[in-house]
């Protein structure tokens, strides 16, 4: 993209989004499509989540593109869900998604639009921290821990909150022989890998991908005769 059409680009933004809301709002009137008109919140959680994943893959492998295109399906998951709660009587629409996230961008960066200060991006986040306690009536450092996370994200999630309180959460190191592994020392050595990763500033989801993605490549070589396992 050049510099001129970057910058136009620029200029425009969110020019165009009143043209999804509209092509939603056809989909699920009478005489749009069947089945997007019979989609719930529920029936369509899966392909939020299935959605996410693409777009965080595809910024893993660098391919612009293909984040473009995924973000574009994260988008749509989110005027889709929209527009069926403006179906409700008590419902809400796009406008209040994007009015209750423009409000809390700007509650949340008084550094900006109000007199705090905030040198340092750790400055910013331990503010954010206080803010969103403080919003949300939080009185345990558990909460607001979304529980559907992933597994690792969770633990390392769990782990993070309990230091940034002050808490001795680290397990100990489970010692087992293969005769008596069961599924809770498995738990407990996956949690103390997670420890240890949260406590070296690592991510562990990240970490665990990558070493996955680096199995499907060396499953690959070796289907393809060029390399064992």
């Amino acid at each position: 993209m050049t510099t001129e059409r970057r910058a136009a680009s620029a200029g425009s933004a969110g020019s165009r989004f009143p043209e999804l809301v509209a092509v939603m709002d056809r989909l699920r009137s009478p005489g749009g499509c069947p089945w997007d008109a019979e989609q719930t919140h529920a029936s369509l959680a899966k392909y939020l989540l299935e959605e996410a994943y693409e777009a965080v893959e595809a910024m893993e492998s660098g391919d612009e593109a293909a984040l473009r295109e995924e973000l574009g399906d994260v988008l749509l998951q989110v005027v889709f869900h929209a527009r069926i709660a403006a179906e409700r009587p008590d419902g809400w629409t796009i406008d209040d998604v994007v009015a209750d996230v423009v409000d809390k961008l700007i509650r949340r960066h008084p550094h900006v639009f109000g007199t705090a200060t905030a040198r340092t991006a750790g400055d910013v986040e331990a503010n954010w921290e206080v803010l969103k306690a403080e919003e949300k009536g939080r009185r345990s450092a558990l909460d607001g821990i979304p529980l559907a996370q992933p597994a690792l994200a969770l633990t390392a999630s769990l782990l993070r909150r309990a230091r940034r309180a002050g808490l001795a959460a680290d397990p100990a190191v489970p010692v087992r022989t293969p005769e008596n592994v069961d599924e809770q020392s498995v738990g407990e050595l996956l949690l103390a890998v997670v420890a240890l990763a949260v406590n070296a500033g690592i991510d562990p989801e990240g970490a665990l991908r990558a070493a996955a993605r680096r199995l499907r490549d060396r499953i690959a070589a070796a289907e393809s005769g060029a390399a064992k396992l």
